[in-house]
């Protein structure tokens, strides 16, 4: 009989830099949805990768002095190496730099332009560089990106269109029609309140104003932008052809099962992709699940705040078992989690040092103190029977949450029945039993639940911790005999011997572990630099630099310069021409409305060919130039002191 098909993916992560933890979370989640369906006997296709193009890598690569393509690979290696150490089964690892990718997404766009569904236009709007989206002002939070919160600027530019308007209503009566589709249901109200029902604006899919993308194969200076290119992978990777010859692997596999995304993102996967795809007359995916952040005590991880976590430093720290146990416990069904070092240690020592590692320790200890690690049944008591009872009605309470991807409920369902065996110790006192004068033949039956109770656990435990279950089916001496195993209580025959007991997870000394972190994170931290000898100088002769607030008015590229601005500011008296070599940190649209530092009588000088009367106030940083701007409050002509 032929396995029933399961297609999950993952968002495919921005080549911007290194993953965090948070970032982390997401390819961990998919990963125990993919081994469980694999439990469950699906044939499961799992995908993952990369998002390499687009104006911040361009912007981060010339920085770093190197080309896109060098950067991104070097990126998207640290990422691969990040999913492999958190020991992920995905099945493809895809680059939207893959030349096969390339290809298909420029036939796509082909495609959708001669069907009418792409147009050329222009686009005028405030634009977020970080985020690579333009927005109306209307959209903004505070003047600010209402995605990620950092300044916009004006720009225009010619565009092509996608016409998200043409296929609005049918997208909201699918959605109404298959209420499964969005998830959870707080984000399927968000994407029909917030943006369906108001109206949706056509969509801008190019971008001339950079070149590192995909270009339009007739009209090369434009380059297919991320709404397309990005959210494409999903079927370009498995063989789709926009001419309809499909690949076997695509017939097989699509429509997805499963697109597992951060709740950022949700507007993109429930409302461009799905309406691409029906532009490309495709099945649109069954399920689209926005799942929540895991966030510091103090906000969402941001290298700017210095509270960034990484997931390989983890590992190192703990393991990869109990990271992965941690960001998977730790964030519920669609609420954000909170992450520390502090509360990561606790939940080491309480439940896997405590509650898992403990159990088992103790039971094959005793195990082999009392019957050589001699496995058989014994005598019988009523007590037995709630133990028994709870784990065969277990791996039905992880099945249900797992259906409904409350991954956190369904290890909770499995640490409940470890918390029913360590009751169980304790209720019928194995020690005292185990006496010379002791009832032997009730110890054999009581260890032998003990061991049932384990073997149970460690095989529900495996799409979350697999090798703690591992682990722990060696110390069993068992094969893991998977969820079919679990449908009776007794499974291990008569005889059976044991394995040698090991710690699982060993309990952490919190004080000596904060002070090892505290001191690694000190080394990590990159050096500051030695300051540089410089010539004091008296207040007198500070005083003759005249230091004014002065507002851009315009700024332009100067001819033949590919690193000069040319503006013209107010400098509250008159209007001053001033050439600055920031054109490879700064768009000329950046500055225009900006209130600056000037030197305001700085000598006049030429450069190429243009007279410079003054010099803007500017930081030499790793990233490049960056201006100091002054709060835009501040009149044209204040003296700076």
């Amino acid at each position: 009989m032929e396995k029933q098909k399961y297609y999950i993916t993952t968002a495919i992560a921005y080549t911007s830099g290194k993953p965090h933890i948070g970032n982390t979370y997401e390819i961990v989640l998919a990963d125990s949805v993919a081994r469980y369906k694999r439990m469950q006997g699906y044939d499961v296709y799992f995908q993952t990768g990369t998002d390499e193009h687009g104006e911040k890598i361009q912007q981060k690569a010339e920085a770093a002095g190197i080309t896109p393509q060098q950067y991104v690979d070097n990126v998207a290696g640290q990422i691969k190496n990040i999913w492999d150490i958190m020991n992920t089964t995905y099945d493809r690892f895809v680059r939207t730099t893959d030349k096969a990718h390339e290809e298909k997404i420029q036939k796509i766009f082909n495609k959708l332009y001669n069907q009418g569904d792409i147009y050329k236009g222009s686009y005028e709007g405030m634009y977020c560089t970080p985020c690579e989206s333009f927005f109306t002002e209307s959209q903004l939070v505070d003047g600010k990106c209402p995605d990620c919160g950092r300044d916009v600027h004006k720009a225009k530019e010619e565009a092509y269109f996608f016409k998200l308007s043409k296929y609005a209503d049918r997208l909201e009566k699918y959605i109404n029609e298959h209420p499964d589709f969005i998830q959870p249901p707080a984000r399927k109200n968000e994407m029909i309140n917030n943006f369906i029902k108001p109206g949706l604006s056509d969509l801008c899919v190019t971008r001339s104003s950079f070149n590192w993308g995909i270009p339009v194969t007739f009209d090369p200076k434009h380059v297919v932008y991320v709404w397309i290119d990005a959210l494409s992978n999903y079927i370009t990777n498995i063989g789709y052809d926009p001419d309809g010859n499909h690949s076997d692997e695509y017939k097989k596999y699509w429509p997805c099962d499963l697109h597992l995304i951060g709740k950022d993102i949700v507007r993109f996967h429930t409302i461009y992709w799905p309406i691409l795809l029906m532009a490309l007359g495709e099945p649109l995916p069954k399920q689209v699940f926005g799942h929540p952040w895991l966030i510091m005590s103090d906000g969402k991880m941001s290298k700017s705040k210095g509270n960034v976590i990484y997931a390989d430093d983890l590992v190192e720290l703990f393991g990869v078992d109990a990271v992965r146990y941690f960001v998977l416990h730790e964030i519920p069904f669609a609420n954000d989690g909170i992450i520390s070092y502090e509360l990561i240690i606790e939940r080491i020592n309480s439940e896997l040092a405590n509650i898992l590692g403990n159990l088992v320790n103790r039971t094959i200890t005793m195990s082999r103190k009392y019957f050589d690690g001699k496995v058989s049944r014994g005598k019988a008591a009523d007590i037995d029977r709630e133990l028994s009872y709870l784990a065969l009605k277990t791996p039905g309470l992880v099945q249900e949450h797992m259906d409904n991807m409350h991954i956190a409920d369904a290890i909770d369902d499995i640490f409940a029945l470890l918390r029913r065996a360590n009751k169980y110790i304790d209720e019928t006192e194995p020690w005292i039993l185990g006496r010379e004068d002791g009832d032997h033949e009730r110890l054999r039956e009581v260890l032998y639940n003990l061991i049932e109770a384990i073997r149970f656990a460690a095989v529900l435990l495996k799409p979350f911790m697999p090798d703690t279950s591992k682990a722990i089916h060696d110390q069993l001496n068992i094969d893991d005999g998977g969820l079919c195993s679990l449908k009776e209580f007794g499974f291990i025959k008569d005889g059976h011997m044991l394995g040698e007991n090991k710690i699982l997870f060993a309990r952490i000394d919190t004080p000596k572990m904060l002070k090892e972190i505290e001191e690694r994170n000190a080394a990590k931290a990159p050096a500051k630099p030695e300051k540089p000898k410089e010539e004091q100088i008296k207040i007198d002769d500070f005083a003759k630099i005249s230091l004014r607030a002065a507002k851009v008015l315009s700024c332009e590229p100067l001819k033949n310069s590919d690193k000069l601005l040319i503006l013209q500011v107010d400098n509250g008296f008159e209007t001053k021409q001033v050439l600055s070599g920031i054109a490879q940190s700064y768009k000329p649209e950046e500055l225009v409305g900006k209130t600056v530092a000037l030197v305001d009588n700085l000598a006049p000088a030429k450069l190429r060919g243009e007279t410079s009367e003054g010099m803007l106030l500017a930081a030499d940083t790793e990233s490049g130039v960056k201006v100091l701007f002054l709060d835009d409050e501040i009149p044209a002509g204040s003296k700076i002191r």
